[in-house]
């Protein structure tokens, strides 16, 4: 939902290089459902795992191993975009294979990151966790966007971590096009004030 928010909101290019279960269809055939604008294009997985669970445990039951070089040759292929809003696949620390993680992708992407924290018991603690392993390991953030229910810790989380709010997406009982393209109209001037008005630019969710 964020990564089609913002998508519509750039009218940027969108990419999810890994997809972990499709039985009720990929996050890619979902956003391009949503998506009103006619410039936005959306790319191919690098790799299309049919089981939901951990990439590198999906990859494996599959006889795959996923490789960050073979995914980043598919990203050199489409960096023409003037924006592109990368997709990750869980969280900083989910697995892609044995040894590198979704934080090693977006090193060797060179990304900036937006981080997205959702309002349930725990959050907070998720929230900073991910936000300090950020900064240990010299990660760009542009900021955070809050979903579902505000619970009046938002701003703590942005003072405790010190990075910028963004938005806060409303919960929604229907998120189709039009909730899209509303939120998107809301944040488009943010985004377009954090980032330069030309050049390509990485966004991982």
């Amino acid at each position: 939902m964020v990564s089609a928010i913002i998508t519509e909101a750039l009218h940027a290019d969108y990419w999810k290089p890994v997809q972990a279960g499709f039985e009720y269809g990929t996050d890619s055939e979902w956003l391009q459902g949503v998506i009103s604008n006619p410039r936005t294009k959306i790319h191919t997985e690098t790799y299309k795992l049919k089981m939901p669970a951990s990439p590198h445990i999906a990859a494996r039951e599959e006889g795959v191993r996923i490789e960050l070089d073979v995914i980043r040759k598919d990203f050199v292929k489409i960096s023409n975009s003037s924006f592109l809003v990368i997709e990750g696949a869980g969280g900083l620390l989910s697995p892609l294979n044995d040894n590198e993680f979704v934080l090693d992708l977006i090193r060797k992407l060179r990304a900036k990151v937006i981080l997205v924290s959702r309002n349930y018991l725990g959050s907070i603690n998720h929230s900073l966790l991910t936000s300090s392993v950020c900064r240990q390991n010299g990660i760009e953030v542009l900021g955070w966007i809050f979903n579902d229910r505000y619970m009046n810790y938002e701003d703590e989380i942005v003072t405790w971590s010190g990075l910028p709010k963004i938005i806060s997406v409303p919960c929604a009982e229907k998120m189709d096009s039009m909730f899209i393209a509303g939120q998107a109209q809301i944040i488009k001037q943010k985004l377009q004030e954090m980032l330069p008005p030309t050049g390509f630019q990485r966004l991982p969710i």
